[in-house]
């Protein structure tokens, strides 16, 4: 009877030991689609990588999943700053593929990267409070 006790405890211990993400980092395999895209877009940027980082970020912010359901620390900070940083919006307008325009329902990508930029900035402030330190100066620094 003990036996079986330690038996069944055993089993219902290890059975519930499988990690669970805080996060969703895009992708499924050992590296996700993030790290994929953030790495080439950093090491050797084209405007092919740039339009696809803007993706993955866009689906990060949007779609959250991970325990928490919301995006990854410094994620909508990073989207934002790229956003706001002069030529992404003309480099994704001439660059991105149909598919990846349709994702943002816009023809006018300057004001729209604008406007996101900055929600994204003060939207990562919202969700983790501790980076307004960070985060407050570059707003002030690259909303006009």
């Amino acid at each position: 009877m003990k036996r079986a006790f330690f038996i069944i405890l055993s089993i219902a211990l290890l059975s519930s030991c499988a990690p669970a993400s805080l996060y969703y980092w895009g992708g499924g395999d050992k590296t996700t689609a993030y790290e994929k895209l953030a790495y080439k877009s950093y090491d050797t940027q084209t405007p092919k990588s740039l339009c696809g980082l803007i993706c993955v970020y866009e689906k990060m912010v949007s779609a959250p999943g991970g325990t928490r359901q919301v995006p990854p620390p410094g994620i909508c900070a990073e989207y934002g700053y790229l956003l706001l940083q002069p030529g992404t919006a003309e480099t994704f307008m001439n660059n991105a593929s149909a598919m990846q325009k349709s994702a943002f329902k816009t023809k006018d990508f300057d004001a729209l990267f604008r406007e996101k930029g900055e929600a994204m900035l003060k939207k990562e402030i919202e969700i983790y409070p501790e980076s307004a330190v960070f985060i407050e100066p570059l707003i002030k620094k690259l909303v006009r």
